[in-house]
């Protein structure tokens, strides 16, 4: 498949790009090569700048979940764009978008609209520090949220890509502030509240992992949290940037039926559009200002562009998507596993509506030491082979795959017979 001009793209941007990407997965340098440059999009498909098309696994990270060009959406934000890109002033379209969001998510009793994920969960963080009076907070060792500097520590997402533990930056007082702990071992929180009583101020942890690939919670994983940091006085914090109204119409807490103090949203609120929400318990969002001393601003943020977006979305994602999405993802893995099998490889996955990772060597993946004991060459061979022959999957082991409503069962068929010619070369290799 010719990529020239991609290439062509990535020599220019580097000239004034660090690393001629705006964000490091984008740069291919967990899988190796130069990274694709696109054009368009349409439903699942992708659309390079050398007239290459692909079935897109990626969804820019999540939010397409309607697919590329839902039609009532981008006729939302072109009616909000006739009228204004942006006021920094109130909206009635603000007040819509966050009664959807309290009406879907219960333990969302009210909203502040931001402008990003990472500024949703920093600003919830400093929330939960003001709220309780404490300093320490707790993370999970492969959790990915946001790159400011308390949660650098131990992160997911593109600093497991690139072998970046820590960040450098990050001053050393503010990290000793941040605990970090495996994902999934109730165990160790037990413990690491009874070293610090009192003083950690909240829990922060993806209910559903994506950013060291798809990593389910264990069955009593996540109300062990909840009850833990109850007991202590601290808050639990559900980041779900990623899987809310992914996994479900509620997110992964009414998937789950946990109900977490703070909760954070972005990109599938916003549509596919710049975005980020956090919120929660009414009496602990009530300390934010101006109803409270805990400070936090922006001046984008509830940009109308992205509230039209996010509110279009909302309103289309009934339960028949979900089902729909569900049953993809389902007939995806499956066949995927299968193929693979067949072909004397060893993988093992996970998977939960819209959201899937495939390892490859190792039979579990319950947390990130299990993952960064996968073949990672493997993952890398078969991300290429895959690319070209037009499939589009995230370009690092350590990230998820999403499916959308526009999937369909055609869709799925040729990424199968794509995943067995992939899977055949890769033992032919």
């Amino acid at each position: 498949m010719n990529r020239k001009q991609s290439s062509v793209l990535m020599q220019r941007a580097c000239r004034t790009i660090p690393g001629g990407v705006n964000s490091p997965v984008r740069a291919f340098k967990g899988v190796g090569g130069d990274p694709v440059f696109f054009d368009r999009a349409d439903g699942p498909y992708l659309f390079d700048v050398d007239g290459n098309h692909y079935i897109d696994y990626i969804g820019s990270w999540g939010p397409m979940v309607l697919g590329h060009n839902h039609a009532p959406t981008i006729t939302a934000v072109q009616q909000q764009a006739a009228k204004a890109l942006g006021f920094g002033a109130p909206t009635e379209a603000e007040i819509e978008l966050a009664e959807t969001i309290v009406q879907r998510v219960p333990s969302m009793q009210q909203v502040r609209m931001v402008n990003s994920g990472t500024e949703a969960t920093m600003s919830a963080i400093r929330l939960a520090r003001g709220f309780t009076g404490r300093d320490l907070i707790l993370k999970f060792t492969g959790c990915y949220h946001g790159h400011s500097d308390s949660l650098l520590v131990k992160a997911g997402s593109g600093v497991l890509t690139l072998g970046l533990p820590n960040s450098p930056g990050v001053p050393a007082d503010l990290a000793a502030c941040t605990l970090s702990l495996p994902f999934n071992d109730l165990d160790a929180v037990a413990q690491v509240f009874e070293q610090y009583p009192g003083k950690i101020a909240c829990i922060i942890v993806e209910p559903i992992a994506g950013n060291m690939g798809c990593i389910l919670p264990k069955s009593d994983y996540l109300q062990g949290l909840h009850d833990i940091a109850h007991e202590d006085g601290a808050l639990l914090i559900f980041d779900e940037v990623m899987t809310g109204f992914r996994v479900s119409s509620g997110g992964a807490q009414t998937l789950y039926g946990i109900e977490p103090d703070l909760t954070t949203l972005g990109k599938i609120v916003g549509g596919g559009l710049p975005v980020g929400a956090f919120g929660g318990r009414e009496d602990v969002m009530q300390e934010i200002a101006p109803t409270g001393p805990i400070y936090q601003a922006g001046t984008l943020s509830g940009n109308p562009l992205a509230m039209a977006a996010g509110l279009s979305t909302l309103q289309h994602l009934t339960d028949d998507v979900y089902q729909t999405i569900g049953a993809a993802t389902e007939t995806l893995i499956d066949g995927l596993v299968e193929r693979a099998t067949n072909a004397g490889l060893q993988v093992c996955e996970n998977r939960v509506c819209g959201m899937f990772s495939l390892f490859f060597g190792i039979d579990q993946a319950n947390d990130y030491d299990d993952v960064a004991r996968s073949n990672i060459d493997q993952f890398n061979a078969f991300f290429h082979a895959m690319l070209n022959q037009g499939v589009y999957l995230a370009p690092s082991a350590f990230e998820a795959g999403f499916i959308g409503a526009t999937h369909t069962s055609e869709i799925i068929q040729t990424t199968l017979d794509a995943a067995e010619v992939a899977f055949s070369d890769l033992v032919a290799a």
